[in-house]
């Protein structure tokens, strides 16, 4: 909050709603477009006053104190509302993907001992809310969220909304008061539900401000998960601290024009996303007469801004990127254009604050230095270690694993391998866990390899092989990729590009590294089909148990580059 922090003495978000909803009333916090084509647009008076409602009808329900209350759905402007008011009535909340299947949600709901549960936007797909509702706990009220589907014995928040008036007495959280737990993505296992109290989320919030220099002009686009940790502290934690805009993608079909009416003044991506910007202006304007145009002609400066403009960066002063490397090839692109990406790297645990890129310090494969407050060592067995002021309270009822993920001296285990080099830029390498061991005996570190892989076709990458003499890497093309693979003179220059990339990477590779073949998946790996994690990470475990038991009929094939038939 700058200069108005003076008046949040108490300091948590809540605190800091308070203060933006008296100083800023009619200034637009929340813009939605809604499936219909309208937009809609929330001050903070009208986010103020429905979030009062919602918390006075929670504290009619005489649930006990610090209640947990789970979210499920997609971003929209009342999900970030329903935030705010179980925090207003003195609740905990416990966000849930909205594509969490029913396994999982019955998991969270009785670990957490739910008590409510809100619905939010699912697309109009009820098929898995169906499943979901079969195991919420027996007398659990829900709730449905203004775009949530209509479903059967759910009240809807507008007629709660209207039966109430605004909560004027709010609770006051104490800065260590429990705020969310957080339940993991994780791939394996179950997930472990990680606490966190007002004074991190507040931490991350004002420090990750004086690096980007937020201010109430600031624009934010919303679009991946609110409850990962990622978003929830970018967009949802830093807007309310700094009291600036955000505005809601409605689906994949209309992001690229959420993106445009949004004109976001620092924006967050994934790599895949960065992929298919580049791969879109690419197919439009050629790579080599985006060369010809960028370095001959006079207009040179405009024709950049104009791509960025289409973009809908344009007015993008801090754009970030995280999860795994960008092939430097894009990463040039977007230099080029006048976009210097920051990669970064943070986790739950910490509220995702750990290490940010400097601009004009940004290097390949690197995910920046360790951020004002915290802590970076590597351990012998070359596992990150952090302290952080924004660390989690702990896993919640598991006291032992907590103890467990916490070295002696106060560093949490990231289970993350890295390296730092001379100015304290911290460079992931793998996993400690996802190291394999080939039929050789030797153990090869898989993400090293697939962070080489780098290819503007390629999405997503596997590098697996255990028990076989040489790892192989698995492939997962973009949409027009592989439109390429139907006409055999594209195929043949696209097989040509992927043996080169392949040689490459082998030339760079200790021996029991090298690949023995690449294989150009059919089929897309996605958060729906559980291939993909809901930030687009890979499940390692299910992609390896769909394609290891076809590895040895592959390899038995003697070719070096392999498609996957239809």
């Amino acid at each position: 909050m700058n200069d108005n922090m003076n008046d949040n003495k108490l300091g948590t978000l809540v605190h800091c709603f308070l203060h933006w909803e008296r100083t800023q009333p009619d200034a637009i916090y929340l813009t939605e477009p809604m499936p219909d084509g309208r937009v809609v647009d929330y001050t903070w008076k009208e986010v103020g006053d429905q979030a009062r409602r919602m918390a006075a009808y929670l504290q009619s329900l005489d649930l006990p104190p610090q209640s947990a209350i789970s979210i499920v759905g997609k971003n929209s402007a009342h999900w970030m509302i329903a935030d705010i008011a179980i925090w207003m009535a003195g609740h905990i909340s416990v966000p849930l993907y909205p594509t969490v299947n029913a396994d999982t949600a019955q998991y969270v709901f009785e670990h957490a001992n739910t008590r409510l549960v809100i619905i939010g936007k699912l697309d109009g797909k009820t098929d898995g809310w169906n499943e979901i509702q079969k195991v919420v706990p027996p007398n659990v009220p829900m709730i449905g969220l203004p775009l949530s589907p209509s479903l059967p014995n759910v009240r809807q928040w507008e007629a709660l909304a209207a039966e109430v008036q605004p909560l004027q007495a709010v609770h006051l959280p104490a800065p260590d008061q429990l705020a969310t737990i957080i339940y993991t993505s994780g791939s394996t296992g179950r997930p472990k539900g990680v606490m966190h109290s007002f004074r991190t989320i507040l931490a991350y919030a004002t420090r990750s401000g004086e690096f980007c220099g937020f201010t109430p002009s600031d624009r934010v686009l919303s679009y991946l998960p609110l409850a990962h940790t990622a978003e929830r502290s970018f967009v949802e934690s830093n807007s309310l601290c700094h009291g600036f805009r955000v505005y809601f993608n409605d689906s994949l079909a209309t992001f690229p024009q959420d993106l445009q009416r949004a004109r976001p003044t620092v924006f967050i991506s994934m790599p895949r996303l960065w992929t298919k910007f580049y791969q879109g202006v690419c197919a439009k304007l050629p790579p080599a007469q985006q060369e010809l145009l960028f370095t001959q002609s006079p207009q040179a400066d405009a024709m950049k801004k104009q791509i960025l403009t289409m973009l809908g960066l344009d007015a993008t002063r801090i754009a970030f990127t995280g999860s795994a490397p960008l092939p430097q090839e894009i990463t040039n692109w977007y230099r080029t254009l006048g976009l210097e990406l920051l990669d970064v790297y943070g986790m739950t645990e910490n509220f995702s604050y750990s290490h940010y890129s400097r601009p004009g310090q940004v290097r390949l494969g690197y995910s920046g230095q360790a951020m004002p407050g915290v802590e970076c060592r590597i351990a012998d067995n070359g596992e990150i270690l952090i302290k952080a002021p924004t660390m989690m309270l702990g896993y919640y009822k598991q006291a032992e694993l907590t103890v467990e993920s916490m070295t002696e001296d106060g560093f949490f285990k990231t289970g993350d391998r890295g390296e730092l080099d001379e100015i304290g830029r911290l460079k992931i390498t793998g996993r400690v866990k996802e190291i394999f061991k080939t039929s050789k005996g030797k153990y090869v570190a898989p993400a090293p390899i697939e962070n080489k892989l780098g290819h503007p076709k390629v999405e997503a990458v596997c590098v697996t092989g255990p028990a076989l003499p040489q790892p192989f890497a698995l492939l997962m093309l973009g949409l027009d990729a592989r439109k390429e693979l139907q006409d055999p003179k594209t195929r043949e220059k696209l097989h040509t590009e992927l043996q080169g990339m392949l040689e490459r990477v082998n030339a760079l590779s200790e021996d029991h590294e090298k690949l023995a073949f690449v294989v150009v998946v059919k089929d897309f790996w996605t958060t729906d089909n559980g291939f993909l994690t809901p930030t687009m990470k890979i499940k390692r475990s299910v992609i390896e148990e769909c394609y290891l038991p076809k590895a040895q009929g592959w390899s038995d094939l003697g070719q070096t580059v392999i498609v996957e038939a239809d």
